[in-house]
């Protein structure tokens, strides 16, 4: 196994930079030295000494992990992403699907606590984090994932979000741009902030153009208990056939997700309808499948990469006590319009 000193020496640095590099204090160092640091750690298979941290400092030295289903491949890639963070800083990641249960979560993260692990990253988006509350005032640091908390800085130690009520209007923008005025949204129960946040942005987006986004043209599915991440693009499919069939179809749709707007493709094939050419659709996310789908979806981008190394690097920073006062507790993301395919001008221009 390479040592921490055998990696400075083929990087050209000296330890402490690579260790500065594992614990996220790069915040001032040049991007090039990080990026060959990183690539020197991934070249010689570095791990950091676990152990030895563990019993110096008696840390558990792992971060859970709790997203609602890796069956999302959104969910899939942050779980990647946030994993490869936490191993450059010496952590492991104990990943659990827990469907935005809070029962589920709360049993999750309860057993980690009383296993030593003591920070867990959460991104469920629920609308209240009382349920935790218990856990934290046991010693447990929370860091919200894409989701803007509001009201619970006693309970969340740090977040990281896209701003999903900017992506929500981005969304809606740019089929108004197109000339759609009859616009509907297809999502899972409309039960978790993000989710909210990205109805409140089309709504937003609409009442500025003189349109109105009126209850029937809101679908959402998934059952009472469940939020449909596992069903997606099923739900997306249903969603978009039922909008379709009605005397006055929407001619753009806002789908919650890329899972639900590919299956809104399936949907509108169905029944006979184009992409684009006779219903547009936006997604959220930009997963991989949203580029190579037919036609490329254009959705709302949110980069991945850059969050999850921004939230496990705000996490292990309050875990090892490298926080300072002045750190932000919460960043929040601009989101980013990708254009593709899925969108055309509106064939026929109505009046709301």
């Amino acid at each position: 196994m390479s040592g921490i000193h055998e990696v400075a020496k083929k990087a050209g640095v000296s330890p402490s930079t690579v260790s500065n590099v594992i614990n996220g204090r790069h915040d001032k160092m040049r991007p090039e030295t990080k990026r060959r640091v990183l690539e020197v750690i991934e070249q010689l298979k570095y791990t950091p000494n676990v152990a030895a941290r563990q019993l110096k400092s008696g840390q558990n030295c792992s971060i859970g992990l709790i997203i609602p289903s890796v069956a999302n491949p959104f969910w899939g890639l942050v779980a990647h992403h946030v994993e490869r963070a936490a191993r450059h800083r010496g952590y492991k990641i104990l990943i659990c699907n827990a469907e935005r249960d809070p029962d589920v979560e709360t049993r999750y993260a309860e057993a980690m606590l009383g296993s030593g692990i003591t920070g867990i990253i959460l991104g469920s988006s629920p609308l209240s984090f009382d349920y935790l509350r218990d856990l934290t005032a046991r010693g447990l640091k929370v860091a919200a994932f894409d989701q803007r908390v509001n009201g619970a800085r006693d309970v969340i130690t740090c977040g990281v979000s896209l701003n999903q009520e900017l992506g929500g209007t981005l969304a809606a923008q740019h089929l108004i741009g197109l000339g759609h005025k009859r616009i509907a949204t297809v999502s899972g129960p409309i039960k978790t902030n993000s989710r909210i946040g990205r109805m409140n942005g089309v709504r937003l987006a609409m009442a500025r153009s003189g349109l109105q986004l009126p209850d029937d043209m809101i679908w959402q599915g998934g059952g009472v208990a469940g939020f449909g991440d596992l069903e997606g693009a099923e739900l997306g499919r249903m969603g978009v056939r039922e909008l379709l069939s009605r005397d006055n179809p929407p001619t753009g749709i806002v789908a919650n997700n890329d899972m639900y707007a590919l299956g809104a493709y399936a949907g509108a094939r169905d029944l006979g309808f184009r992409v684009p050419d006779d219903i547009s659709i936006v997604g959220f996310d930009d997963i991989v499948l949203a580029e190579i789908a037919q036609p490329a979806l254009t959705t709302i981008r949110q980069p991945v990469p850059a969050m999850a190394e921004m939230v496990v690097r705000m996490l292990v920073a309050h875990l090892e006590g490298s926080a300072h006062a002045d750190d932000p507790a919460f960043i929040d993301i601009t989101p980013q319009l990708i254009v593709r395919g899925s969108t055309a001008p509106a064939r026929v221009l109505q009046s709301a």
